[in-house]
């Protein structure tokens, strides 16, 4: 019913930037959460940055004054602008929305398949 597609992953060099974007599509009639987040090699999964539809935002702290999450609700996108990454930075990265579907209202929890960022000189 309902799909994100990240794109903007990479290799890119230590001190680089990257740009990751999410499209959210089908059934949608609103989106309230999106987030992105990371799993690295043996590690858990966890949360890199999120943005409610009324603007807020919240960080990781290892990433707080590097990246910055921004929507786009009119085109159910959105991005997680990454700067000065850091070899540690490595990962696959999960865009992650809470949506309530147009057609019963319900709302549930979705995934995208993920994108993988290196960071590697």
């Amino acid at each position: 019913q309902v799909q994100l597609v990240e794109s903007g992953g990479g290799l890119v060099q230590p001190g680089g930037s990257l740009r990751l974007s999410c499209v959210a599509s089908g059934s949608i009639w609103s989106i309230r959460v999106m987030a992105w987040y990371r799993q690295a090699p043996g590690k858990e999964r966890e949360l890199v940055a999120s943005g409610t539809s009324d603007g807020s935002t919240n960080y990781a702290d290892s990433v707080k004054g590097r990246f910055t999450i921004s929507r786009d609700n009119a085109k159910n996108t959105v991005y997680l602008q990454m700067n000065s990454l850091k070899p540690e930075d490595t990962a696959v990265y999960h865009c992650n929305a809470e949506v309530r579907l147009r057609t019963s209202f319900r709302s549930l929890e979705v995934w995208g398949q993920g994108t993988l960022v290196t960071v590697s000189s």
